[in-house]
């Protein structure tokens, strides 16, 4: 059984940094590679960043210049470090496989407001 835990999030101030963390653990077969989605009120999930299994690294319009993904594979574990946040960035943050392969976690909330 495979679980996903999301941790990092808070309040911050616009302009200000987070990072966030994401632990994987069991076994998930075939893995293509790894996704930070989040989720605004009221709005659907979108995927924000992802780093394939090749390591290929990719971006949505949104946050590139902002956001970086990054994995430690002997920790099973995926960051996105974020920076110059802004209001539109409030959202409840999760990581999956690009296939959403995993039971989603309880996600991270993210609050970037003065």
């Amino acid at each position: 059984q495979v679980q996903l835990v999301e941790s990092g999030g808070g309040l911050v101030q616009p302009g200000g940094s987070l990072r966030l963390s994401c632990a994987a653990s069991g076994t998930i077969f075939s893995i293509n590679g790894w996704g930070w989605y989040r989720q605004a009120p009221g709005k659907q999930r979108e995927l924000v960043a992802y780093i394939t299994r090749d390591g290929f690294i990719n971006y949505a319009d949104s946050v590139k210049g902002r956001f970086t993904i990054s994995r430690d594979n002997f920790k099973n574990t995926v960051y996105l470090q974020m920076n110059s946040l802004k209001p539109e960035d409030t959202a409840v943050y999760y990581c999956n496989t690009l296939s959403m392969a995993a039971p989603w976690g309880q996600g991270t909330l993210v609050t970037v407001s003065s």
